[in-house]
């Protein structure tokens, strides 16, 4: 996934003997593989060994790659595969693997099918009869989750958010009852906006910020939505590609009349009716009919 590019430090070069493994005989068939999101060293050994023995390995972008194959000598070839040229690729790959290709399927870094290309080819993959394999290993995700210091017994992956703020509060509302932790990925100039957001419309909830995984300047901030908006909105824009890790619906406290009309209120000064009634709806639980009633005596400016 877009996690982060390889560090350029000394300390995360791998030493021997990692560089003198010789790579193991691979069957024919296309193995996923898994790279670092960061830290070089975190390449797998059986990773290292498919990624030396294959005939082609595909990638989002041959330059990132490159920059990895230099850090362990490899020399095989690298080929892209991309969301722009996957649909005409597909059908070369396959051809491939039915002549008895041993093909590897990388992302820039991390864990590839995870908010990247590549599921369709899994599957026709799977479809024509060839052998597909995993090799597991770094994942933004899962490193975020378990520093973030919420629960994981539950979790939800939602990928980005919509860039405009209006269709991201949208998915926010749709996502607010989900009885478990949530998982996004954020680009640094939104990040502000986008927990700002996620304040107003998941309410008050614990969440992690974490960037730049497993590299020299790794950060893990941990808070409140609100507060950790208001430190990114003071800072300005950060470095490095980020993950943000929101806790569960805490236990609804009954509200009174007020503080629903207070809700309704603030949500009606940002939003339309109709988002407005989403999002008090995905905060309190109540019924929508009862909002939607409300929050029209509001907007018409009745008491």
């Amino acid at each position: 996934m877009p996690d982060a590019e390889l560090p350029e430090d000394e300390e995360a070069a791998p030493q021997e003997p990692h560089l003198r493994r010789a790579p193991k005989a691979l069957a024919a068939g296309l193995y996923v593989t898994a790279t670092p999101i960061g830290n070089a060293s975190d390449l797998t050994l059986r990773a290292l060994d498919v990624l030396r023995g294959a005939d082609i390995v595909l990638c989002e972008d041959t330059r990132v790659t490159a920059k990895l194959f230099a850090i362990y000598g490899l020399t095989t070839r690298l080929m892209p595969y991309h969301d722009h040229n996957a649909a005409e690729m597909r059908p070369f790959v396959l051809d491939k693997l039915s002549a008895g290709a041993k093909i590897a399927l990388v992302s820039d870094a991390g864990t590839p099918l995870i908010s990247d290309p590549g599921y369709k080819l899994v599957r026709e993959a799977v479809a024509a009869g060839h052998h597909v394999t995993t090799l597991p290993g770094a994942s933004s995700v899962m490193a975020a989750l378990t520093l973030a210091g919420l629960p994981t017994d539950r979790f939800l992956f939602a990928g980005f958010l919509s860039a405009k703020q209006e269709a991201r509060r949208r998915e926010l509302a749709d996502l607010a009852a989900v009885p478990a932790t949530l998982v996004f990925l954020e680009s640094a100039p939104r990040l502000a906006a986008s927990l700002a957001d996620m304040a107003a419309t998941l309410g008050a909830r614990e969440a992690a910020v974490a960037r730049e995984l497993t590299k020299r300047f790794e950060d893990v901030r941990r808070g409140s939505l609100s507060d950790l908006a208001a430190q990114y909105a003071g800072e300005g824009t950060p470095k490095g590609e980020i993950v943000v890790v929101v806790g569960p619906p805490v236990a609804a406290v009954p509200l009174c009349a007020h503080e629903v009309d207070v809700m309704i209120e603030n949500a009606l000064g940002r939003v339309s009716l109709k988002d407005a009634v989403a999002e008090v709806v995905a905060m309190t639980g109540l019924k929508r009919r009862d909002i939607y009633v409300r929050a029209l005596e509001i907007s018409e400016g009745g008491e």
